[in-house]
């Protein structure tokens, strides 16, 4: 994720500078630094604002990017007030007090990782991470980070409370993968679909999204095609497992820019793992000569559904872009 952080005074601005040393001799990327104070001394690469800062927190919060407050936990409440719409794809949130002691993870603790950040975070600055939602703290089961560590989409949100609710109560929780369909209710299924009883479904991503492109594309572009090549096939971001490309494409910011918005995997594979890709692919001469391979979008995604993936809308070609999708086996 992108992260985006603003501080109030020169303190809170020694701070981020400190964060951003220290991600940078650990290979973390550091956050984007910004400041609402006119009139405070800020390192080099700090930008202010100058606009009201609920202004700007609307314009950032974004879906990849993560917030962090350096400063009184209060105005990032105020800020994001109006924004916070779906704990599911909200921002993550986070806020550090202007001695850097604390990182409270404020807004979308578990699906988008707000929890995680803080303890990272937490560690850059030897601070103490603020951790208050209940599952983490009880240290039980918490579905919602089971389906983000394990690449799931939620089918139906409501069972989260219940199956969390159970687990807080320090209640057994059981989970149907293999044995399926289960032969008694259960509280966590993992399927695509089902007739069984159960309080929360966890869908399996099952589409890999091969992309093919010139370079410099816009990604506007880009993500307007791939959102409309997975809607032809009455798919959404969240059942896409992997976006895959070649090598020589993987730093392009249309595709940086698609993997941080829907927070899906990149994996590039290298010309010589494209042609062994197992099927009939359209070829062109053209990418052939240009990156090594005949083509990409339908070999990478085939190559990213692994063994026993098949094609599911081979290539699709729109103004120097290209996109297949694959079904994983």
């Amino acid at each position: 994720m992108n992260k985006i952080a603003i501080c109030f005074t020169e303190k809170g601005a020694g701070v981020l500078e400190r964060l951003r040393q220290e991600s940078e001799k650990k290979g973390i990327r550091p956050p984007e630094c910004f400041a609402a104070s006119k009139d405070a001394d800020l390192p080099d690469g700090f930008t202010r604002i100058g606009e009201p800062i609920a202004n700007w927190t609307a314009s950032v919060f974004k879906p990849g990017n993560a917030l962090i407050f350096v400063g009184a936990l209060g105005i990032a409440v105020r800020a994001i007030a109006g924004l916070v719409k779906d704990k599911l794809s909200d921002c993550p949130v986070v806020v550090i007090d202007d001695n850097g002691q604390f990182v409270i993870p404020v807004l979308s603790g578990h699906v988008q990782g707000a929890n995680k950040l803080a303890v990272t975070l937490a560690e850059l600055l030897s601070a103490v991470p603020v951790i208050t939602t209940a599952t983490d703290v009880n240290e039980v089961f918490s579905a919602d980070v089971f389906a983000v560590e394990n690449r799931l989409s939620i089918a139906n949100r409501e069972g989260i409370k219940k199956v969390s609710a159970k687990a807080l109560e320090g209640k057994k929780v059981t989970l149907s993968i293999k044995d399926y369909p289960p032969k008694e209710p259960v509280d966590v299924i993992v399927a695509d679909e089902t007739d069984a009883e159960y309080s929360l479904l966890l869908r399996p991503k099952r589409y890999t999204v091969g992309i093919g492109m010139k370079k410099g594309k816009d990604p506007a572009m880009v993500e307007r095609f791939f959102l409309e090549i997975l809607s032809e096939r009455g798919l959404t971001p969240a059942d896409v497992y992997a976006l895959c490309t070649i090598d020589v494409k993987e730093e392009e910011e249309a595709l940086i820019q698609l993997r941080d918005r829907y927070a899906i995997p990149l994996l590039a594979f290298d010309k010589d793992l494209l042609k062994m890709a197992p099927g009939n692919f359209a070829g062109s001469s053209f990418v052939e000569e240009t990156v090594g391979v005949d083509n990409v979008c339908e070999r990478s995604a085939v190559l990213g559904a692994g063994r026993g993936g098949r094609l599911v809308a081979g290539k699709q070609a729109r103004d120097g872009m290209t996109m297949a999708i694959a079904e994983r086996g």
